[in-house]
């Protein structure tokens, strides 16, 4: 990865709004006069080996599950060759970046939220608890096949770093859920966090919402869900209303589009549709498509602030898809800016607004 610190993103459109979301959601509160709950270590060393332990095999089990639904292909035998060699470079990141997320006081993993065996989610504190925290929600990527929340923790301890609480949302992948129960998932954790993050410090009137790649898709769509929910008088846990922006990075919001693309990157069609639960519920799953219907226009004015975030050089997802869903948000009258990273790759971008300085205060001046 050759991360160049001086790039500067280029804005195509669309400078976004100042947004303050309403007050009227229920959720509940801690009792007057009390204090909000600190981050707490675990009991005991052995615990924490118990829980990583706990967590490597849960990981290798499904791995090991998703191998069987892919075969051994050559085509998959050399990607994970590259991978493993790739990750053998970024070791030693990742090796201090394990021990923060282990045994780190500031790190409150795995919090149910939900009764999914998957329903769990990572909170990531500040140092100091002098007052209400903005929280940013975020959802990880993995292919819809190997996202984890821990893949969340450089991002969570970069802005914990700077005064921001962040939630990890774990949710089922592929083979274990399909589409449709990702993005239940994640809307339940959102309801989660909007009804609980103040009895850990978080104020629930700045909360933000970001997914990256797969995590962006899945996210996009439990949030068009929303609003569309909300437009029709459903009954809700959550407003979208209160989410004062919705970061997109390097996400893919047309699965019409990405049947052959990921096809020829390796994730099958047949696995593919699978995932997305037949060529018939593309569409449904498919913000930049779904939002152009004129049965949910209403929903489009319940949309918050809307950045999505792409590098030019990604060939995982291009940044076509990201142009697009920008282009079909501001025809329907919401509120998108599109940033993109000239040559930086799927990955690049990640690591880019996780660790460059640059990146994170433009996203600590719209979260402020």
């Amino acid at each position: 990865m050759n991360d160049d610190m001086e790039t500067e993103p280029m804005v195509s459109f669309g400078p976004s709004s100042n947004y303050v979301g309403s007050n009227n959601q229920q959720r509940r509160r801690r009792p007057a006069g009390s204090k909000p709950e600190k981050p707490r270590r675990q009991n005991s060393f052995s615990r924490d080996i118990g829980h990583a332990a706990a967590e490597t095999y849960l990981i290798t089990r499904l791995t090991f599950t998703l191998l069987r639904y892919l075969g051994l292909g050559y085509r998959w035998i050399s990607r994970l060759v590259a991978l493993g060699c790739y990750a053998m470079l970024l070791l030693p990141g990742f090796l201090q970046v394990a021990y923060y997320y282990f045994f780190s006081s500031q790190v409150r993993r795995s919090v149910v939220y939900g009764d999914q065996p998957r329903n769990r989610l990572d909170l990531h504190f500040p140092t100091n608890n002098d007052g209400p925290k903005p929280v940013v929600v975020f959802v990880t990527g993995g292919a819809w096949i190997i996202g984890y929340k821990a893949w969340g923790s450089l991002l969570g301890r970069q802005l914990a770093e700077r005064d921001i609480i962040v939630a990890c949302l774990d949710y089922r992948n592929f083979p274990q859920g399909t589409i449709s129960d990702m993005v239940k998932d994640v809307s339940q954790g959102i309801s989660f966090v909007f009804n609980n993050i103040a009895d850990y410090g978080g104020d629930p009137n700045r909360i933000y919402l970001m997914g990256q790649s797969a995590g962006a898709h899945i996210s996009s769509c439990a949030l068009l869900e929303q609003a569309v929910k909300e437009s029709t008088g459903e009954s809700i846990s959550w407003s979208t209303s209160h989410i004062k922006y919705y970061f997109g990075l390097s996400g893919g919001y047309n699965l019409l589009n990405l049947v052959d693309h990921c096809h020829n990157r390796g994730l099958y069609r047949s696995i593919f549709l699978s995932i997305m639960e037949g060529e018939e519920s593309l569409p449904v799953f498919s913000p930049a498509v779904r939002i152009k219907d004129p049965s949910i226009r209403d929903a489009s004015s319940l949309l918050p602030p809307i950045i999505l975030f792409h590098g030019t050089s990604d060939y995982s997802i291009p940044s076509d898809a990201s142009m697009a869903f920008a282009d079909a948000l501001q025809k329907v009258g919401a509120k998108p800016e599109l940033v993109l990273y000239p040559g930086k790759s799927h990955t690049d971008l990640f690591l880019q607004v996780s660790h460059d300085w640059m990146a994170l205060e433009c996203l600590i001046q719209l979260i402020d």
